[in-house]
């Protein structure tokens, strides 16, 4: 049984010295239906501003139609205040309900940088959030960013995190910096893989920043495909972050097929979306002088009550976004080397696209089989 190649690069692959670990297919299953999340809710407070510009809002929006939001890193959050919203993707307590249609995102340095030189790219704008500006809240700075979710009715969400590597060159350099045997990160390798430590390292119970990194890229579809699933919302079912081993292409096939409900019109929807972001992506300067990295795709759809399928993509996530010194610039294609700064991002995306344009042709992974006939 084989699966349609994907524009894969064995280049892509960071070196280290243990070995490549796959978690067993039959596991797959059983880790799709992890439940692994953060909740938390919000007062009912609210402001006088905030109640002067619900009022000057649209008759039309309701703030009923939504019975159930999730919260993603980092732009989606709950319609009605009273209701819980979802943590999946380690920002727990950085974002806040604001005006419908907006939410509040706490505020750091190298985001609010990027978010402004966004607003002078004309083909960013096109692909990420719309961006509102900063506001204070109760002491606290934050940036004002579009709902994504405000144009669905019962959203189901994938958060896809992109390029070959998910830490930045300076973080690598740090870490080597001060070279420390770690016992919490052995203790995070063990857990997931009691076989990967190397006998020094079992022996000291520990492992190194740069070991740890390298080896948790490996572990997903990160180094070898340019993406991983990050965690996934469907409508009618409680949220998933339980990704970090899904590193096949069949196995992302398979979770993915099973995301868009085996829909061939989602699946045509999310395809277009993503071949125009691409394209996109390659006209853009901002792209191309900074170094992308942490950044996600926000896969959203549902089937609404008059049965067409409404899905959307967007770019979200610009905390680690870093710009590139002087006049260099990156294709986002070529593999990386430490010091060339590359991340991969294209790289992904052309797997990606690749990936949903022949989602019915790749096999269900081993010892498992799809609930519907394959789409496309």
């Amino acid at each position: 049984m084989t699966s349609v190649p994907l524009n894969n690069n064995n280049n892509h692959v960071l070196e280290s010295e243990a070995r490549d670990k796959v978690t067993p297919l039959s596991q797959l299953e059983q880790q799709l239906d992890l439940d692994d999340i953060w909740r938390e809710s919000w007062s009912d407070e609210e402001d006088e501003g905030t109640k002067k510009q619900k009022r000057q809002l649209k008759a039309s929006r309701s703030w009923g139609l939504i019975k159930q939001v999730v919260h993603w890193s980092p732009f989606v959050q709950v319609y009605k205040k009273k209701y819980p919203w979802v943590q999946l993707a380690g920002h727990n307590g950085a974002f806040k309900p604001c005006d419908n249609g907006t939410i509040l995102k706490k505020l750091t340095e190298k985001e609010f940088v990027c978010l402004n030189k966004i607003l002078d790219d004309s083909y960013m704008l096109q692909i990420t959030p719309k961006f509102h500006g900063k506001v204070e809240k109760e002491g606290v700075e934050y940036v004002k960013l579009q709902d994504l979710l405000a144009e669905f009715d019962n959203p189901s969400v994938c958060d896809i995190k992109m390029g070959t590597r998910t830490y930045l060159e300076e973080e690598l350099i740090k870490a080597r910096e001060k070279l420390t045997m770690r016992k919490d990160m052995y203790e995070k390798m063990v857990k997931v893989d009691k076989n990967e430590p190397t006998e020094e390292e079992h022996n000291f119970k520990a492992v190194t920043k740069p070991r740890y990194m390298q080896w948790r890229e490996r572990l997903s579809s990160t180094a070898t495909l340019g993406f991983r699933i990050d965690g996934i919302k469907q409508a009618d079912r409680d949220p998933d972050k339980n990704f970090k081993t899904v590193r096949t292409n069949q196995e992302v096939a398979y979770v993915l097929r099973k995301h868009i409900d085996y829909r061939d019109e989602t699946r045509l929807k999310l395809l277009e979306r993503l071949k125009e972001i691409r394209s996109t992506l390659e006209k853009s300067k901002f792209f191309a002088s900074h170094e992308v990295i942490g950044s996600s795709l926000l896969l959203v759809h549902d089937q609404p009550a008059d049965g067409v399928a409404r899905a959307n993509v967007w770019m979200i996530d610009f905390g680690k976004t870093t710009p590139l010194n002087g006049d260099k610039s990156l294709d986002h294609r070529t593999p990386w080397v430490e010091g060339n700064q590359e991340d991969g991002y294209l790289f992904g995306l052309d797997n990606l696209v690749e990936l949903f344009e022949n989602l019915s042709n790749i096999p269900a992974p081993e010892g498992l089989e799809d609930d519907q006939p394959a789409v496309g």
